[in-house]
């Protein structure tokens, strides 16, 4: 098997070498396929002998001696390094020929020279008087036929890889942080608090009053993602190992706010703080209120349940729809198109975020109602030992990370709709 692939390999390198012109650049490449077509042939040889000897060992001894192994072992392994030196000559070679290739047509100055006038009055002992003239078309910019530039022009790399636009993710940011080694968060909450405490006159009986908890569990969950390369590319182009590394890790935090806004807890969704929200009394709008007044009255319905909002989360377009809000002459609200006017509202910073859709607001106290748990920080693993990933030298990069979001008091958070029914 091993002779058979290495002769072809060799005949192949052979015939890229024959197929690239003569040219003084090859020199270190034809004493590379000379030295390894020798050594090929020497290999072939031992490895032939080991054969026949191995033939034998069966022969007389019903089975191949130990040392027989060991030389065959040795010649193999010795073998797979030529195959590999032999794979790389042959993919030098085919860039060489694509270099020669684009060289075909001839230059200008190889016009003139090859002309028969110029050959004539150029000949020893030629008496040529007179001029010479050769046409020679216009040079372009094209990369062949009359005229043409050929490959003196080479583009302008631009270094770096260029990355589309990414959505800013900030809604972690408002949420207190906990770690964890476990793979759920258990915690205990009060449900219930019948205060009976009252004025009594001495001797009384007391009123009692009575506490109620509940336990709730916040299951860790993991989030992942990999995709496959090849280990030239990535030794080829060093910086596309830390790309991939920032894409891959940009992908897991994408799928994060999404999941700790709105995931739904089903299967192994992150249940998020939207479905734990408490819902928006639209009785509390008014005819004529802007997303300015719904905001405001959202701060005090969560107000009324004893919680401070510390931040409001909308979609981009709502936030535009407020800083372009005018009164009836015309003059702008809130915002002042001259100046910059940070994003907040109310005193509270505002986080426009596209993982929320148009319409759709959520007011929260962010700063204690609810806290994200990290089980495993987002980890880049690369790995060759994945399926046939050896045998085709690819690598399998893999993307990971785990955490718990628990939402200690959904009535700290107000979720609603800008465009909801106005009840009076």
């Amino acid at each position: 098997m091993f002779i058979a692939t290495n002769r072809a390999a060799r005949r192949k390198a052979l015939r890229g070498l024959r197929s690239i012109r003569n040219d003084g650049g090859l020199a270190e490449v034809k004493a590379l396929v000379t030295e390894l077509d020798k050594r090929i042939r020497e290999k072939d040889a031992t490895i032939q002998g080991l054969i026949d000897k191995a033939t034998a060992d069966v022969s007389n001894h019903g089975k191949i001696l130990d040392e027989t192994k060991a030389a065959l072992t040795l010649a193999s392994t010795t073998g797979v390094e030529l195959q590999g030196r032999l794979t790389a000559l042959e993919q030098k070679l085919a860039g060489m020929k694509n270099i020669f290739e684009r060289q075909v047509d001839p230059s200008t100055g190889q016009k003139f020279t090859d002309n028969e006038k110029v050959k004539a009055a150029l000949a020893e002992g030629s008496k040529f008087k007179g001029r010479v003239s050769a046409v020679v078309n216009t040079i372009t910019e094209l990369t062949s036929g009359d005229g043409a530039a050929g490959d003196i022009i080479i583009p302008q790399r631009v270094a770096g890889i260029v990355t589309p636009n990414n959505r800013t993710l900030r809604v972690r940011d408002l949420l207190p942080k906990g770690r964890t080694t476990s793979n759920a968060i258990d915690f205990i909450s009060e449900t219930g608090f019948a205060n009976n405490a009252a004025m009594v006159a001495e001797g009384a009986l007391k009123p009692e009053s009575s506490l109620t908890f509940d336990t709730s569990s916040a299951p860790v969950r993991t989030l992942a993602h990999w995709l496959i390369a090849s280990r030239q590319i990535l030794d080829d182009v060093p910086q596309l190992q830390s790309y991939i590394d920032t894409r891959l890790r940009y992908g897991l935090e994408l799928v994060e706010e999404t999941q700790l806004l709105a995931g739904d807890g089903t299967g192994q969704n992150i249940l998020g703080l939207i479905p734990q929200a408490t819902a928006y009394d639209t009785s509390r709008s008014k005819v004529g209120d802007t997303r300015i007044d719904i905001i405001r009255r959202a701060m005090t319905q969560l107000r009324t349940s004893e919680y401070q909002a510390s931040a409001i989360v909308m979609h981009p377009t709502d936030w535009e729809e407020i800083e372009l809000t005018k009164d009836t002459i015309g003059d702008y609200i809130w915002a002042n198109p001259r100046g910059l006017v940070g994003p907040t509202l109310w005193g509270l910073p505002v986080l426009d975020s596209t993982s929320l859709s148009e319409g759709e607001f959520l007011v929260g106290a962010f700063n204690v109602a609810a806290q994200i748990w990290d089980r495993q920080d987002a980890t880049v693993e690369i790995s060759t030992e994945d399926s046939d990933n050896f045998r085709k030298n690819l690598v399998t990069i893999r993307a990971e990370e785990r955490l718990a979001l628990t939402v200690y008091r959904p009535e700290s958070f107000i979720y609603g709709d800008f465009d909801a029914d106005v009840s009076t």
